[in-house]
Parts: structure tokens; C-alpha cells; sequence
């Protein structure tokens, strides 16, 4: 199977588990999207990259503004279009595709937001790329995930339990290389923030189905890992840990 098909695979069936999920559906990053949703223009045209289960969409469609939801998983964008018939967003629409190729105008938006999105791509820096092609000059993308640490033995073993969970993940970035993919994309960084998310074990590992064996290889990893480690991650009896997430803000440059 190619790295490009596995987010279906991996998603598609568990629409339902990510839409109704706590970490998901919740959080101080949706909050402040929500609260900069109601100060924006009705109407404003609004890109969810990689949307997911849709919360991001929702929170903005929810404020008024025009919402594309975009998602490589036909599953998740099933789900996310009958939430939004539900709620009743008139100006709502779902698109199939890959953040790496966007389907969408050049100059097509004023926001752009990826949630918890990015670590999957197989290519961010082209990412970042379409993303800039698809606003206007001056429009403000977000982007929210969790955020790989400057130490390299925190960084390598973040990757090692992620990628043992979900083998469609391909890598949480580090800040400093998230600016660098931004700038390189014509993006200028105006804010940035972290906090760190308690991860159950039991429930983070449900809600991707990872098999007994990968679970178990999981905690061998935490059980073998040095004590620097275990206390950076706070990690529990039960396996559960502290994940670092981070919420980056950028604006892109106007053009002469």
C-alpha cells in the first residue's frame, strides 16, 4: 500500500470515534478558532486543510464564514458532510484530495487551518506551498499539531511510539522547522504557542486500533526509555503520556 493510502485506511472507518473524540472536539486551540471565527468578516472564505472529523470546519462554518473542508479520507469527509446537513451550514463544502495538491483556485481564501493534519503529509514543505498559492496575499493560516522537540533523543523517541501506533504517521515537526517550511513558503511567522495533552493510553490507542502487538511494543518502548525521557513525557504506569502540541500563526506576505 502506498504512504498516500493510508490515511484512508487508517481513518476512513473511525470517523465516528475522531468526531466524537475529547482531544479531538476539544481544546483551548478550537476555542481560540471559534472566538476568531466570530470576529471575522460573514462570509469570509475559509480552508480546514486536512479537516479530519471536521471540528475546525464546524467552528468556523458555525461563526458564519464560507467553510471548504478538505481530507484525503473519504470516510472522514462522509461524516464531516452529514454533521454539517445536520447543523444546518449553507455555506459548506467537502473536497477529496491531498494538502500537497489542492483542488482550489490560486487566491481562493482568507484562512487556511490544519489541526492535528499535518504529521500525516507526505511532503509539508509543498504543503505549505499549495497553501500559500490558495490564499490571498495577506491571509492567515494556522497551523496546530503536535510539535516534535529541538532535543533530538525526545524527538526520535516521539516519532518511534507515533509511528508504532499509526503507520500513517510520517513525522511531528519541530518549531524551528515549521518556520522554515513557512518562510521558505512565503509565510512570515506573527505567533506562536505550546501546551502539552494527556494522552490515555487505552483510548489513543482505541481510537486508531492499533493492534495488541504494536500496543505492547509501545510500552516497551516507554519501559526501555531513559529516565530523561520518561520524566519529558510524564509518562504513567499505564503507559499514558504528556504529548507537546503547538499552535503556530502566520501571515502571508503581500506581493508588489
Amino acid at each position: 500500500m502506498k504512504q498516500s493510502e493510508m490515511p484512508e485506511q487508517q481513518f476512513g472507518a473511525r470517523a465516528q470515534a475522531y468526531l466524537q473524540s475529547t482531544v479531538h472536539s476539544q481544546g483551548k486551540d478550537l476555542e481560540e478558532i471559534s472566538h476568531s471565527a466570530g470576529r471575522r468578516s460573514p462570509g469570509l472564505h475559509a480552508l480546514d486543510l486536512g479537516c479530519g472529523a471536521g471540528h475546525v470546519a464546524f467552528a468556523m462554518a458555525g461563526a458564519g464564514l464560507s467553510v471548504s473542508a478538505l481530507d484525503p479520507s473519504e470516510g472522514m469527509l462522509e461524516v464531516v458532510k452529514q454533521t454539517a446537513e445536520q447543523r444546518g451550514y449553507a455555506r459548506f463544502s467537502t473536497h477529496l484530495g491531498q494538502a500537497e495538491n489542492l483542488p482550489f483556485d490560486d487566491g481562493s481564501f482568507e484562512w487556511v487551518i490544519s489541526r492535528f493534519s499535518a504529521h500525516h503529509w507526505n511532503n509539508v514543505p509543498k504543503g505549505m506551498q499549495e497553501a500559500s498559492r490558495v490564499l490571498k496575499d495577506g491571509g492567515e493560516i494556522w497551523i496546530v499539531d503536535a510539535m516534535a522537540d529541538e532535543n533530538p533523543l525526545y524527538d526520535t523517541t516521539l516519532q518511534t511510539v507515533e509511528m508504532l501506533r499509526d503507520p500513517s504517521h510520517v513525522r511531528n515537526y519541530r518549531q524551528s522547522e515549521w518556520t522554515t517550511m513557512l518562510n521558505a513558503a512565503g509565510f512570515q511567522v506573527v505567533d506562536s504557542t505550546a501546551w502539552t495533552l494527556r494522552m490515555e493510553f487505552a483510548s489513543w490507542t482505541t481510537r486508531m486500533n492499533t493492534p495488541e502487538l504494536r500496543c505492547r511494543a509501545i510500552e516497551c518502548v516507554w519501559a526501555r526509555s531513559s529516565e530523561e525521557v520518561r520524566q519529558h513525557f510524564d509518562v504513567l504506569a499505564d503507559g499514558s503520556f504528556l504529548l507537546p502540541v503547538g499552535l503556530i500563526k502566520a501571515i502571508k506576505a503581500v506581493t508588489a
